[in-house]
């Protein structure tokens, strides 16, 4: 990428580093994804004027408590420690190639895929993706730093075992969401819905019940398809809950731009946290039913539809929707199929800007 865009994007993390992870008590700092998909499909020179209106509600970086050191294990999941996390993982990236401590701490994480619904590996997907396609530059070094560290400080285990072996299953991705059950009560936030996924009967046989792949060829493939299919049926129920539902694909979406600079053994575990993730928040947020199809918007068409479907995503204005239209771009990049592109028309419905 070009240097002067490259250059818009450090400033934008430059900017955003000196804000908290989280504002308003618990909602996620979305700042750094939205800016780096922003630049990422050509809207460079939009980046500041929008960050100009949406740090007005973030919060300063917050102080820390003490250093990380080798009894890291009690300060895994303590939102409390996020400067000192921050602070450690700056170190690590610094003193070593940062696909080193990608390593290292990847499997540590994964089991917490969740962590404030899943934006702590959304922001470190965002933050790999810009190290590969731009260089390794001390911001964006830094910024992979935060992502790490707010996925420490808010890691979440979910209740029951990820099928981590490939023939544990015998269903497609599709059929398997198809079967995934509903808590009783949707009303609450993620915290609940993870409690209410420990006693909700047929949890276990669904993280069972996904045919994984059942060689590392076909990984890649198999996420993909997971990642297609979870922004298709957004379409169809993102109006169950329009904000949450959009990372059920922009998770698995995040772990698919990580897995080529990871180890391969490490393939699996990412493969099954994805599927688990995308369950959990079907189980969670979406409804039982899909809208009728005369509520939906019909799928963009012309030379340029991706790209004028995610120029739409920007002159609306949110974060979410930015980056589910990031996401929705690369299914329909990949597939053809114009679901993708009205499952982010359908979005900038269904969220207030």
């Amino acid at each position: 990428m070009a240097s002067d865009v490259t250059g818009t994007l450090d400033e934008a993390y430059q900017r955003l580093h000196a804000t908290g992870p989280e504002f308003g008590g618990y909602l996620s700092n979305h700042g750094p994804m939205a800016a780096e998909a922003m630049v990422r499909h050509g809207h460079a020179d939009i980046v500041h004027r929008w960050l100009d209106g949406y740090m007005r509600r973030l919060e300063d970086f917050p102080r820390g408590t003490g250093p990380i050191g080798s009894s890291w294990q009690e300060a895994l999941g303590d939102p409390r420690r996020v400067a000192d996390w921050t602070a450690y993982f700056r170190r690590e990236v610094t003193e070593q190639p940062w696909r080193e401590t990608l390593t290292i701490w990847w499997p540590r994480l994964l089991p917490g895929v969740v962590a404030a619904a899943t934006h702590g590996v959304i922001r470190v997907g965002h933050a790999v993706r810009a190290l590969n396609d731009d260089g390794e530059d001390a911001d964006h070094l830094a910024e992979l730093a935060h992502g790490l560290a707010y996925w420490a400080a808010r890691w979440q285990p979910l209740p029951g075992t990820p099928a981590t072996e490939p023939s544990r299953g015998d269903r497609e991705a599709a059929g398997a969401l198809d079967a995934v059950p509903r808590i009783a009560d949707q009303s609450g936030g993620i915290g609940d819905g993870i409690r209410q996924l420990a006693e909700l009967p047929g949890w276990p046989a669904t993280l069972a019940s996904v045919r994984l792949p059942a060689s590392d060829d076909q990984v890649m493939s198999w996420l993909a398809g997971l990642v297609d299919e979870a922004a298709f049926r957004y379409l169809r129920y993102g109006h169950g809950e329009g904000i949450m539902l959009v990372h059920s694909a922009t998770a698995p979406n995040a772990i698919l731009r990580t897995l080529p600079v990871l180890d391969r053994h490490l393939w699996a575990p990412s493969v099954a946290a994805s599927w688990a993730a995308v369950a959990a928040l079907t189980a969670i947020y979406a409804p039982a039913a899909p809208a009728d199809d005369a509520e939906l918007p019909e799928a963009p068409t012309g030379p340029q539809v991706a790209d004028e479907t995610f120029a739409r995503a920007v002159a609306h204005g949110d974060e979410h929707v930015i980056k589910f239209a990031d996401t929705a771009t690369d299914v329909y990049a990949r597939t053809g199929n114009g679901d993708a592109l009205a499952a982010a028309v359908r979005a900038t419905e269904l969220i207030s800007s």
